[in-house]
């Protein structure tokens, strides 16, 4: 893929095709003028019109997206250019019924929504490839065109098409060979499960053996993966050398493995939505059972989003879509406070997006989205979004080279698992408060172990497992030397699926000089999601020094107490929350014990040294300030190098690409702050210098871009 344009990309999705004036090409005048006043650089259009392109089976018009393109690069605008793929034209489920979706088998999903379709069947396919070619073919060589999106937020549905299942069955055919293999592997002697044949096989929708429900959901992820990577190469026929080929990703969507996805792609492309007004307040008054979704909460999981759409390829990424006005609903009105437009943008942008596009330009005036605000509200004329947004796009001008694809900073690295997340959507291990289970029983488990480390004022990197070690050989694994010097701390909460050499690989981590944070969860199942012979964690009982085969959920929190000698500056506020293991220690040091009649009598957290590095145990999911703790104990010393900061301010820290350190303080509050600089630091906004230790001022819902000093002898970032 040629490089992107040595400055952070920012426009907004554009969709001229739906706006209901009376004289469109002189309101594309105005958008554009517009988008040029308020230091646009980029559009994305297309994505969502099929019945536009191809009005009719085989009937196609092309020509309308020519006045965008051309008005776009007349004024320097770049565009990225959508394949419609995932909304389909009427008249093709008309002549075409059985290309419907199923939800359950039989059961057709109605149409008037979208991404409704079978897009493995044949039909679909037919007519999907043929929109492709034709406007790829039409507008690849575009001189505005820099990119293309393939599809648009997949993997919305568990397909349950006749088709999709048969595939299913070949695909286990061809993995375990025979049928005594699969009942073997899946245990289906338990309630008569056996198969004699392959036709014995169920169809997924009253499944409830768990071997079953992780290698469904895996197949739905890899069907996604083909697809999107069969539109990625229809498109790269046509594409020129320097055009990059992506998708859009919702990260929540049930069918979607991003690592596997974005390795047919370019580059990782994500959509962060998140609450604005007081869900961006520090400090967070957000309840920690708060269930993330589609959009975000807090600052923390600003960040994680953004660190979660870095580990795709472990790379800088786009994000091509995210919050203009108010997100979501007619009944969730919450535009930002002033301010907070530059915030999260250059808060994504410190964790290493390259491009900040709004969805959208303007508000729509009809459809499911009509209150999902966009830059210019539905009068058309320009207020408060376009101001603080155009404000925002002169900084990122401003900027330039410096700020396009920082590699951010991390202090801790987490390790994250999808097939252990879609195990416990169906077989939680947690609770609601209610007693029902909890889907969200994965992020229940690992966010507050990244939260912690946030609010402890570390950065973190995210990496999936396989990222590390691919027992498939798909992926060129990491040598745990290697990852030493990378990921000095390696925080593994909720591995329950993993197979012998992954946690042959993570003993191996710590013995070469890693800090191994092991909790609750991790190690207990093999790679088919079957409980383990030896005692929890597994393999990894002798590196960590504990085991357990006990364990109880915990309705309340429970206090804990520092043990005697303890390294860990243990809060005497800190408690265990919803799990605890029953650890056995067989040769470690006990850092925090349950202060409990019951649950007393085993340690919460301990730790062990093993080889040249440490191996620590976490037998519960940490409560704040446990687990700020925990952070703060094994990153002593947070890279960013600020100190005693406010509790509204944030400070991120990364390398530019030509290797200079770059600073982006944040203030969440209302309350103006100061803070002291820690290094001699260039304001990059406004170009004057900030000796060591002299006072930064921070305004109300305030953020400054710096640069280390040195900067002032380089290259104008401009």
């Amino acid at each position: 893929m040629a490089a992107l344009p040595a400055r952070v990309l920012f426009g907004a999705a554009y969709y001229y095709e739906y706006q209901p004036y009376e004289q469109p090409d002189e309101r594309l005048k105005t958008d554009l003028d517009l988008m040029t006043d308020a230091h646009v650089t980029v559009i994305r259009v297309g994505e969502s019109v099929w019945s536009t392109w191809e009005p009719e089976n085989g009937r196609f018009d092309l020509d309308w997206l020519q006045p965008v393109l051309d008005g776009a690069h007349e004024r320097g605008i770049s565009v990225i250019l959508g394949t419609p793929t995932y909304a389909v034209p009427l008249w093709l489920a008309r002549q075409y019924p059985e290309i419907t979706g199923e939800r359950r088998s039989g059961e057709r999903i109605g149409w008037g929504a979208r991404q409704e379709v079978d897009f493995t069947h044949p039909a679909f396919r037919f007519h999907a490839e043929r929109v492709i070619r034709r406007i790829t073919a039409r507008y690849a060589d575009h001189p505005a065109v820099i990119g293309f999106q393939v599809d648009n937020e997949p993997g919305l549905e568990l397909l349950h098409n006749h088709g999709v299942f048969q595939r299913f069955t070949d695909h286990l055919r061809e993995k375990y060979g025979d049928v005594e293999t699969l009942n073997r592997e899946w245990g289906l002697v338990y309630w008569s499960h056996r198969l004699s044949t392959w036709a014995d096989l169920w169809t997924p929708d009253g499944n409830t053996q768990p071997q079953y429900d992780v290698a469904w959901r895996e197949f739905q992820a890899r069907q996604v993966t083909e697809f999107i990577g069969w539109q990625a190469g229809l498109v790269r026929e046509y594409a020129r050398t320097e055009q990059f080929v992506t998708t859009c990703i919702s990260y929540t969507r049930p069918a979607v493995e991003d690592d596997e996805l974005t390795d047919r792609l370019d580059i990782a492309t994500g959509n962060p939505y998140y609450d604005m007004q007081d869900g961006l307040l520090l400090p967070d008054p957000t309840p920690d059972d708060h269930e993330q979704i589609w959009k975000t909460t807090g600052v923390w999981a600003l960040q994680q989003t953004a660190d979660w759409m870095y580990s795709s390829r472990q790379e800088p990424f786009l994000v091509t879509e995210t919050n203009a006005g108010s997100i979501g609903f007619p009944w969730d009105n919450r535009p930002a406070y002033d301010g907070q437009w530059r915030q999260a943008a250059w808060a994504l942008v410190a964790r290493g997006a390259r491009m900040i596009e709004y969805w959208h330009w303007h508000t729509l005036h009809f459809g499911a989205e009509t209150y999902w605000g966009g830059i210019l509200p539905h009068t058309g004329q320009p207020g408060r979004t376009y101001a603080e947004l155009a404000r925002l796009g002169a900084e990122f001008e401003k900027a330039g080279a410096l700020v396009a694809g920082l590699e951010p900073d991390a202090d801790i690295t987490m390790v994250y698992s999808t097939p252990s997340k879609w195990l416990m959507q169906k077989y939680p291990p947690l609770s609601t408060p209610d007693g029902a289970p909890d889907p969200a029983a994965y992020h229940r488990i690992f966010d507050p172990f990244y939260r912690g480390a946030f609010e402890s004022g570390r950065q973190v990197r995210i990496v999936h497992a396989r990222q590390l070690h691919d027992p498939r050989g798909e992926r060129e694994g990491m040598a745990p030397e290697e990852a030493v010097r990378r990921h000095p701390v390696l925080v593994v909460p909720a591995l329950y699926i993993a197979d012998d050499a992954t946690l042959d690989w993570l003993a191996a981590y710590a013995h070469a000089g890693g800090h191994l944070v092991l909790g609750p969860r991790t190690g207990y199942a093999d790679h088919e999601a079957r409980a383990r012979h030896e005692r929890a964690p597994g393999r990894l009982t002798e590196a960590a020094g504990v085991s357990y085969d006990e364990f109880s959920n915990l309705r309340r929190p429970v206090p804990l107490r520092a043990a005697p000698g303890s390294p860990l500056k243990l809060p005497p506020t800190a408690t265990a929350t919803r799990w605890a293991d029953g650890l056995a220690v067989d040769d470690a040091d006990v850092l925090a014990a349950y202060d409990h009649p019951h649950f007393g009598r085993w340690p919460a957290v301990t730790t062990r040294r093993h080889g040249a590095g440490r191996v620590t145990y976490s037998g519960t999911v940490p409560g704040r300030d446990l687990a700020r703790a925990l952070a703060a104990w094994a990153a002593p010393a947070p890279r960013s190098g600020w100190q005693d900061l406010p509790a509204s301010v944030t400070a991120t820290t990364g390398a530019s690409p030509d290797g200079r350190r770059v600073h982006v303080v944040h203030n969440w509050g209302w309350e103006p702050v100061r803070v002291q600089a820690p290094a001699d630091l260039v304001d990059v906004l406004k170009g004057t210098s900030l000796p060591s230790a002299t006072a930064l001022d921070l305004g109300a819902w305030d953020v400054r871009v710096l640069v280390s000093a040195d900067a002032r002898s380089a290259p104008d970032p401009t």
